[in-house]
């Protein structure tokens, strides 16, 4: 047995050692071999875990001729640096514009699939069609990572599970949920790199951040935060995430997603509950519901740069954009306050306080807890601001920059209108449902609801992304 043992691990060694006749095509067209499309697509391939199997980085990075960079201690995916020493070994075991030539390609795939007869580190595909050997293909075929970022991709919602174990991915034009990231218990908030490859989901049960492919919605790494996270946002080029850490010493963490680790974390007194990049990027916003503050951060130095007390802890938030992109009005949403405040940006001070409508006549109220206005948003055009009142059952929208009602719709049904995101054109609200286990998509022009569709348990933080 181990005689045979033996020879399987050195005919696989052979195998990568001595390429046939395809080295000289793999050397002559490596040059045709994109790095960004490598480190964006290729390299968490490495790094994912299939159900069944070791993961490739766990035989790869020590004893093996296709031998990769150790990850650095504390980091979950490999650095600048690192990937383009990856990036060197890999190209060697792959044929420019030739698939079937490419060993890193066919010797993982089984043979009915038309992949090579052995692999000592067993047949991660059964199928050509497989995402992952596709994002492999295309990286062979040529495609580059700037190609990638460019595409504009495919608008989806992300929906996180706040009492489930799973997160739902909808197509807001079938209004059907579409594929689902397994193996996340108690995500809280969801962020999607600039170029649509990654997911990334703040997992309260294990005070990580995990990143998770997609294509394949797989959970490739897990990157440990110095606490319990909550609602987080992703700066403009994907390189930092701004993640809330509740708790009396919680803060911010600031996450580098190149690196998979934590980088710094800016200390908020009473810890924080959501925090947001402002839409310039330049800023990271984070309230705080024990310190009843709203703090914001310089996305460039990760340094505190101002404070504003509103008296009551703080929720949701969204902000309104002046012409040239900058911030004008921040919206915060209170404990125990059926409204929502508004700061002006420029003076870093609060402006108005914001009362939602009383209920008609005959109407109750739903008793479904303190935070009684919960999830906004503002249409892309800065012309709609979406509210959402727990307490009434009912989602609002304001005009702008006026802040007068126009229009609502009472979410008849269902309860706990709990959180919303809108669609790119401005078109479409799709409110989180929490206390009915789905998400109602809300017509704005109209304020009705044109669909429901059913998601995990409790759903709560949404967003809309472009996903590749």
């Amino acid at each position: 047995m181990r005689y045979a043992i033996a020879i399987g691990a050195v005919l696989a060694a052979v195998l990568w050692i001595t390429p046939p006749a395809h080295a000289q095509q793999a050397a002559a067209g490596a040059a045709g071999l994109d790095f960004d499309y490598f480190r964006a697509n290729v390299q968490p391939i490495f790094l994912a875990k299939r159900p069944g199997h070791a993961r490739c980085v766990s035989c790869h990075i020590d004893g093996t001729p296709m031998r990769l960079q150790a990850l650095s201690p504390g980091s979950a995916t490999w650095n600048e640096e690192q990937s383009r020493k990856n990036f060197e070994v890999i190209r060697q075991r792959v044929a420019a514009n030739n698939v079937t030539a490419s060993k890193l390609l066919m010797h993982p795939l089984t043979p009915e699939a038309g992949g090579d007869l052995y692999h000592s580190g067993g047949k991660h595909w059964t199928s050509q069609s497989d995402p992952e050997w596709q994002a492999l293909a295309t990286w062979v075929k040529g495609s580059t990572g700037r190609a990638a970022a460019a595409s504009p991709g495919k608008v989806r919602i992300i929906q996180t599970n706040s009492a489930g174990d799973n997160v739902s991915i909808i197509d807001p034009v079938s209004n059907k949920v579409v594929g689902e990231i397994t193996g996340i218990e108690v995500g809280h908030g969801a962020a999607v790199s600039p170029d649509g490859t990654r997911i990334y989901v703040t997992n309260e049960s294990t005070s990580t951040v995990d990143v998770a492919d997609a294509t394949t919605y797989r959970v490739m790494s897990k990157i440990p935060l110095s606490g319990h996270p909550n609602n987080f946002g992703i700066t403009r080029d994907g390189g930092k995430l701004f993640i809330s850490i509740t708790g009396e010493k919680g803060g911010v963490d600031v996450v580098d997603t190149a690196a998979g680790r934590l980088a710094k974390t800016v200390p908020i007194k009473g810890g924080v509950h959501n925090t947001y990049v402002t839409p310039d990027g330049r800023y990271a916003v984070a309230g705080s519901i024990g310190g009843q503050t709203v703090n914001v951060i310089d996305t460039a130095t990760n340094e505190l740069v101002w404070s504003v007390n509103l008296g009551l802890g703080v929720r949701p938030m969204t902000f309104e954009a002046n012409a040239d992109g900058s911030t004008k009005r921040i919206y915060a949403q209170l404990s125990e306050f059926n409204g929502f405040s508004v700061i002006d940006f420029a003076t870093r001070k609060e402006a108005t306080r914001i009362k939602l409508p009383e209920l008609a006549a005959g109407k109750r109220p739903v008793q479904v807890g303190g935070n009684v206005s919960h999830g906004m948003a503002v249409t892309a055009d800065q012309k709609i601001l979406i509210v959402n009142s727990r307490l009434n059952n009912t989602v609002y929208k304001y005009s702008l920059p006026d802040l007068k009602v126009v229009g609502s719709v009472e979410m008849t049904g269902g309860i706990d209108p709990n959180w919303v995101t809108l669609t790119p054109d401005g078109r479409t609200a799709y409110v989180a449902m929490s206390g009915s286990n789905w998400v109602s998509a809300i017509d704005i022009a109209t304020m009705k609801e044109s669909a429901r569709i059913p998601v995990g348990f409790v759903p709560k933080r949404n967003i809309t992304a472009r996903l590749q």
